[in-house]
């Protein structure tokens, strides 16, 4: 991995602290992973490919067309996992049918109030928290609810982990430079192990994109590509984790 998709937005001044500082050295993976989805849900991918400044106009936090070219990524990555009895925990965001807990997000965007008046919904009548049914949870999985940009952030994430006996996380999903990041930074402040998969995560600025990745595989994780990540979950035992039974699910886990 030569180039990196960072590298167009770098100085050579840039180029030569990572290299002097000792940034961007390669971690271990740990021993047992846990796969996060985070916020792959149809507020950030709309119900189907689209121009991103189309797919905005209704839903305004869509990240257009790089959702969908993620998706066959995350589905590759959850089918591995699940076959390998790796647990899968997927992030979604819930909100008040009257907004009043969107608290601080309200503060740095002008079309949450449209939120407010009306509630935004797929074709069929879903709230846009629902996830994405290309990659929907199966029985055995967990969903976690969150309302901050952390998948930790007042949520029983950090325990279901150690329960799971978890050592390490591998993070997808959107925003690279927002919920994921913030997941990540708390995952690696909590001594996890971190790896962020480079092409199964999105945002809808590619600039955001590109810039957080090089951030985070600099200081916080081993930033990689969808197909290294596959080969070493593959070379991981069969079963090792006390997954949920399922038992009384239908598709969506909790």
């Amino acid at each position: 991995m030569t180039e990196r998709i960072w590298d167009t937005y770098l100085t050579e001044r840039d180029k030569a602290v990572f290299a002097a500082s000792g940034f961007g050295a390669m971690a271990d993976w740990g021993n047992r992973p846990a796969l996060l989805i985070i916020d792959v849900n149809y507020a950030f991918c709309d119900e189907e490919p689209k121009p991103i400044l189309e797919s905005i106009t209704k839903w305004r936090t869509s990240c257009g067309e790089d959702a969908w070219e993620a998706m066959p990524v995350l589905e590759k990555l959850i089918d591995t996992c699940r076959g390998k009895g790796i647990p899968v925990i997927y992030t979604t965001g819930t909100r008040r049918a009257d907004n009043w807990d969107s608290g601080s997000w309200s503060w740095k965007n002008s079309r949450r109030k449209e939120e407010a008046r009306a509630p935004i919904l797929t074709t069929d009548g879903r709230d846009g928290n629902e996830i994405v049914d290309a990659i929907a949870p199966g029985p055995r999985d967990l969903v976690v609810r969150k309302q901050k940009p952390s998948g930790f952030a007042g949520t029983p994430l950090h325990s279901y982990l150690q329960l799971l006996g978890c050592d390490s996380v591998i993070v997808t999903g959107t925003t690279t430079s927002g919920c994921v990041r913030a997941t990540v930074l708390d995952a690696f402040s909590l001594n996890f192990r971190v790896t962020v998969v480079e092409d199964g995560c999105f945002d809808r600025s590619q600039a955001s994109h590109a810039i957080n990745l090089c951030d985070m595989h600099a200081k916080y994780a081993n930033v990689l590509p969808s197909t290294d990540v596959i080969d070493h979950l593959n070379t991981l035992s069969q079963g090792m984790f006390d997954l949920p039974s399922g038992a009384g699910m239908a598709t969506a886990a909790e």
